[in-house]
This record gives C-alpha cells, structure tokens and sequence, in this order.
C-alpha cells in the first residue's frame, strides 16, 4: 500500500514549521507500514497532481505566496478537478486562501485557485496568537497558531472548527477554517498535524478509502503528540 503525497514549494512555503505536517503524514503512514511516496514541486517544476493521494499547500509570507499564486493560477482547472473527484487536500493559512476564487492583499485583489467558492478580504488588524478549537466533524479539539491578517469568508460551506479561544476565520464568526468533501484549509500553524494526531488520520483514512477503498489504520502511541496537544488546550483555552 502506498500513499502518493505531493508538497507544493516548500521552500517558500513553511512558516511556522508548516513542512512538519508532511513529517507528520510520513510518520504516521509508516509506522502502519505504509508506504509514503512524497513528491516536492519547487518553482519552475512542471506541477502534476494526477497521481495524488495528498495534496499539501503551506503558507508563506505576502511576497512568497504572490509568486505561489502566479506559478499555480494555470493549473486552477487540475486542482479542481481533483478536488471534485475526492481528492485530499489540506491548505494552511496562506494555502488556505489560494483554494478560494481569491483573496486580497495591500489592496489588490489577487486570483486563486478556485477550488472552493471562498474569498478572503483584508483585516484592519492582524490576527495572531495560539488558537484552540472544536473540531465536531472529527471528535477532537485542534490546537496551533494564527497569524493572519485574512478575513475568510466561507459563504454556506461548514466551518472545520467552533473556536475556543483565537480568532479564526474572521475575528467574529467564532468559526474556524473549512471542510469541504476531502478539502481542508485552516489558518492553524504550528505545525498542525504533529499536535493533533486525529486531525492527522481523518486525513490519512480519507486518502486510503478514496484509492483503496476501505481504511483500517492501526491506532499508534500518541503519548508525545496529545501531551503537547493537551498542553497547548490547557494553556490557550
């Protein structure tokens, strides 16, 4: 069994440590005894999703997200139609805006990917703190770290998560982020996925199902991951 994971620009994107969510995807598979095939798109490459299981896009800062936005804007039709086909996507904070019809920064309204009927508009303020929410969806809490200026706006699609304590979305909806199918976009750093290890296999199990049709991932030790999970929700609740 192999898992095809593919890593849009590292390099420009992984702040926060954002690239240990694909440490995180890594983990988890092999330890199942999982193959995990990841493939990195680095500016200038040829970008092909079609044998993805997984797509993961990081966030950046405005300058390297705006190089992002342009390399990625011709291939808008492949990713939505990977999106429509039950492709697995997890998109955060500056990846989570590209997954929308557009979004605007210094006043410029920039394009997107069009992968979901979101936009993002600017804030007066920034948003930055630790973040803990109410994942429902899943049946966890998620805990990380925002830090945006991005007021999402996810129209009628279901948030991911009820915040607890943070801003989320919009600094005034109390929701958090976006599931939509087998996409998700979140505003959540920190890395994501290392402190919440559920998070982490709802996304696992979705890529499995979808290529293999079933999924029955073997429960792991989480001991490391939920007491830094459990700390970040008692401190920043």
């Amino acid at each position: 069994m192999k898992i095809n994971i593919v890593h849009l620009y590292p390099d420009l994107l992984n702040l926060y440590g954002d690239n240990g969510n694909i440490t995180a995807f890594a983990y988890r598979l092999r330890q199942r005894g999982i193959e995990a095939d990841i493939t990195e798109i680095q500016c200038g490459d040829m970008i092909d999703i079609s044998s993805a299981d997984i797509v993961f896009i990081g966030g950046g800062s405005e300058r390297e997200l705006l190089t992002v936005a342009d390399a990625l804007r011709p291939s808008a039709k492949d990713f939505q139609a990977f999106a429509s086909d039950g492709g697995v996507m997890l998109a955060v904070c500056g990846g989570y805006q590209l997954l929308g019809s557009h979004y605007v920064s210094g006043g410029k309204k920039i394009g997107g990917l069009g992968v979901l009927d979101i936009f993002s508009d600017e804030a007066p303020e920034r948003f930055i703190g630790n973040i803990v929410c109410e994942c429902e969806a899943i049946g966890t809490t998620l805990a990380g770290f925002e830090n945006h200026s991005g007021k999402m706006n996810i129209g009628s699609l279901t948030p991911l998560a009820k915040v607890i304590s943070g801003s989320g979305n919009d600094g005034a909806s109390l929701y958090e982020g976006v599931i939509a199918q087998n996409v998700i976009g979140t505003w959540l750093h920190g890395p994501l996925l290392p402190k919440n290890p559920k998070l982490t296999d709802y996304i696992l199990t979705k890529a499995i199902e979808r290529k293999y049709g079933k999924a029955e991932l073997a429960p792991l030790d989480d001991t490391a991951e939920m007491l830094a999970h459990d700390y970040s929700v008692k401190m920043f609740s």
